[in-house]
């Protein structure tokens, strides 16, 4: 069968541009033989309809700042999106569609936001997206109430979505959807696609709830297209709808067929995760009307159908730069502030407000360190907000004297995420992705495991999110060994390109939210304390940068060095008043900043001639064997007691650290 197919009427010309996206992704599933193709040919109705009727976004700059965001949540279905670019004319050429989930290929396995232009964001893991569109929106709304002024609507854009039976079902989605409703988010549409279909097999398995009364009883607007396969008229209509109701987001629920067109495996869970088969799709194409050869077939008539949206987008960003220069003209100040913000630039002295601290100093622990530098920056930089899980208080998040975010006053700077720790990470995400803002988040350092899903993403994505970890060891005391994270640090340690501090004291800290802000495109995790600290001799807010430096030092060659971390690196100088021998005592807020160093600063701190190096951390000893011989740790669950007994029962104690040090002597 030889492509000859001509479009008579606009109903064929639909037909023709939706199987043009179908085929493409059963064309590179079917030669990657890896994949999903059973989403992209259910949601490709959808998809057109959103992309080619609905979606301001221009192809010739996918950063435009007052773009739609498109959020492909079931992120398995990735040749979807990847087919959308090509067709709709971003940089993403055939060659590399069929070149879909190889090695260096811009079309991976699923979307990742830092390989492909027209990639809002990093999916794949399931609801992760859902609270990425969260957060999106979040910022939409707190950008357009801040900046908007009567007749210049300059950020004036949508959220949307396309999720899936998998994302309903994972709680971090749940989440997130429950505090986008509370919020009122108005441009958040999602498009559920409602196929009855899991890996396992039909959704009854496990998955009987009514999802819409769900997202009713969450605040959202919910209507229901029967027919996702050919109404095209009624997702229209409901997508118009949903943009009508601004008091609410809106979830769609699209009845569709997983796989349409196949027809052996339709409607089946054989079509979700692997290719049709070289039989099966002749079948398919045969059954659709397709032409067999050549693969990776557009007809002409849909290609010019889908690129007008270059015209149109190039026109849509046309009016707004026109809109915004009139906006500059009329609020010079307000305009000057949204491009520095929406173009993550830091204004000049943010960082002079950071607090330093002398040994005379009242000791305080690096919590309330943490809150007094936020609450300094919050004057420096006002496009930083954020909250914690239900935590505020206790993890010294909260801006005084500045409003809450919230339905109708989205100018706050304090987010209440309430205690949704997984959905927070990923909404957070979400903000930074969308860019205008500096969100930070924050929980107990132990219910980070909680969120890691999402925290894991943000080092993979490149996200500039500071977590803010508090109690963070068996110093945390009478709550015991559920609260006590003696693992967390070092499994932080061990995610790629995710920056682990902790600071030993009020000058660390201002060093680490120093590194913090700046750092845009990786996320950090503080690390801070509970108890109190003394402020100690030689700590500085540069020091931070390096990872690890020398805060007491002997003549000459060390017999011994002391490595210490947080509330421990006070044990170390004590002990080495105490030690009859040339003890160094470095401090180390961060190993992945110290490996960062060239290797002969790291070699002037820990010079590979002494070997004789003791670790000093209130948690794990596990990674620790890199930089020490011996460890002052705690490799065992915690204990319900006073903070300060848990810290001498478990051996951190001044006189535990001289005892190890001269089992090493």
């Amino acid at each position: 069968m030889t492509a000859t197919l001509t479009p008579k009427t606009t109903e064929r010309l639909d037909e023709l541009c939706i199987n043009s996206i179908r085929f493409l992704a059963v064309d590179a599933v079917q030669k990657a033989n890896s994949g999903h193709p059973g989403l992209p040919m259910g949601c490709a109705p959808m998809a057109y309809v959103l992309w080619t009727q609905f979606l301001q976004h221009n192809p010739l700059n996918p950063k435009w700042t007052n773009r739609d965001r498109f959020i492909l949540s079931a992120g398995h279905g990735s040749m979807l999106l990847y087919g959308l670019l090509h067709l709709t004319g971003y940089d993403l050429t055939l060659e590399d569609l069929k070149q879909f989930r190889q090695w260096g290929s811009k079309t991976p396995g699923h979307p990742e936001n830092f390989m492909t232009a027209g990639i809002e964001t990093t999916t794949g893991p399931l609801g992760q997206g859902v609270g990425n569109a969260v957060g999106m929106a979040m910022v939409e709304a707190h950008l357009a109430a801040k900046f908007n002024r009567p007749g210049f609507p300059i950020v004036e854009h949508y959220t949307y979505v396309i999720l899936g039976d998998g994302c309903n079902m994972e709680g971090v989605a749940s989440e997130a959807a429950s505090l986008g409703g509370h919020l009122g988010l108005g441009k958040l549409i999602m498009l559920y696609d409602d196929n009855h279909i899991s890996i396992d097999g039909d959704t009854a398995l496990a998955f009987t709830e009514d999802v819409g009364a769900r997202y009713e009883a969450y605040g959202w607007h919910v209507q229901v297209v029967a027919d996702g396969n050919t109404d095209l008229v009624g997702i229209a209509n409901a997508i118009e709808a949903a943009k009508a109701v601004t008091d609410k987001p809106s979830l769609i629920k699209i009845r569709t067929t997983i796989g349409y067109g196949s027809p052996n495996k339709a409607g089946t869970e054989g079509i979700h995760g692997s290719a049709l088969g070289e039989a099966e799709v002749s079948l398919t194409k045969q059954n659709l009307g397709w032409p067999l050869e050549p693969k990776f077939y557009i007809p002409d008539e849909a290609l010019q159908e889908f690129r007008k949206s270059l015209a149109k987008g190039a026109t849509a960003e046309a009016e707004w730069n026109d809109l915004f220069a009139r906006y500059k003209a009329e609020y010079p100040e307000l305009a000057a502030e949204y491009e520095r913000v929406t173009t993550t630039t830091l204004p000049e002295g943010w960082a002079d407000v950071l607090p330093t601290y002398q040994p005379t100093d009242k000791p305080n622990a690096t919590r309330n360190h943490s809150g007094i530098c936020l609450n300094a920056l919050a004057k420096t930089l006002p496009e930083l907000l954020g909250g914690s899980a239900d935590l505020a208080h206790s993890n010294m998040t909260y801006l005084k004297g500045l409003p809450d975010y919230q339905s109708g006053s989205y100018t706050g700077r304090n987010l209440r995420f309430g205690v949704r720790e997984h959905g927070m990470a990923a909404i957070l995400n979400g903000m930074v992705l969308h860019k205008g803002v500096i969100p930070y988040g924050a929980t107990f350092l132990v219910f980070s495991d909680y969120m890691r899903g999402a925290m894991r993403l943000s080092a993979l994505a490149g996200l500039g999110v500071p977590y803010i970890l508090t109690h963070d060891s068996i110093g945390q005391g009478e709550d015991g060994p559920t609260h006590q994270p003696v693992e967390v640090i070092p499994s932080l340690r061990a995610i790629p390109d995710m920056l682990v501090i902790r600071p030993a004291d009020g000058n660390e800290t201002s060093g680490a939210w120093k590194i913090a802000i700046e750092k845009r495109d990786t996320p950090t995790s503080l690390i801070l304390t509970r108890q109190p600290v003394p402020n100690l001799p030689g700590t500085s807010i540069g020091a931070v940068a390096l990872g690890a430096y020398t805060l007491v030092d002997s003549e000459g060659t060390p017999d011994l060095i002391l490595i210490a971390t947080g509330s421990e690196v006070q044990l170390a100088l004590e002990a080495a008043k105490q030690l009859d021998a040339k003890v160094r005592v470095v401090s180390m807020p961060s190993w992945e900043l110290f490996e960062a160093q060239p290797q002969e600063y790291k070699d002037s701190v820990l010079p590979p001639v002494v070997t004789k190096r003791l670790s000093i951390e209130a948690a794990s000893s596990f990674g620790w064997a890199k930089y020490a011989s011996a460890h002052v740790s705690i490799d065992t669950f915690g204990a319900s007691a006073p903070g300060g007994t848990c810290m001498k029962e478990f051996g951190f104690t001044v006189e535990n650290v001289v005892a190890k040090a001269k089992a090493l002597l």
